[in-house]
């Protein structure tokens, strides 16, 4: 019953953090502007979904949340890894599904 308890308290964490970072994110944005600075790129929704992952990667104990949000980014992003990359993407995306499907599997049987 603990570990339930200490999961909830990851998530909400995790969530604070992101709900944190989406305002300041936001804010910076209305008083500077990201395209002003040459940066327009952080603002773009895409890129919400990484901000997610990572933060959820690093403040969760449990780290399949994040995986999964890690892994809905590249494939919801594959043109622009794939661009990125160029030859070697071909093999990179197969090669991360792979991964990223094996860690999930080896911490469902945990």
């Amino acid at each position: 019953m603990m570990a339930k308890a200490h999961n909830n308290s990851d998530t909400y964490k995790a969530a604070a953090v992101t709900l944190i970072v989406f305002g300041i994110i936001y804010l910076i944005d209305r008083i500077v502007g990201f395209g002003r600075l040459g940066l327009p790129w952080v603002m773009n929704k895409d890129y919400f979904l990484l901000y997610t992952a990572v933060i959820f990667l690093l403040l969760k104990h449990d780290k399949s949340v994040g995986l999964v949000l890690l892994a809905l980014w590249l494939i919801l992003n594959f043109g622009l890894i794939t661009a990125l990359l160029g030859t070697m993407s071909a093999y990179l995306l197969p090669l991360a599904l792979l991964v990223v499907g094996i860690i999930l599997y080896f911490i469902s049987t945990r």
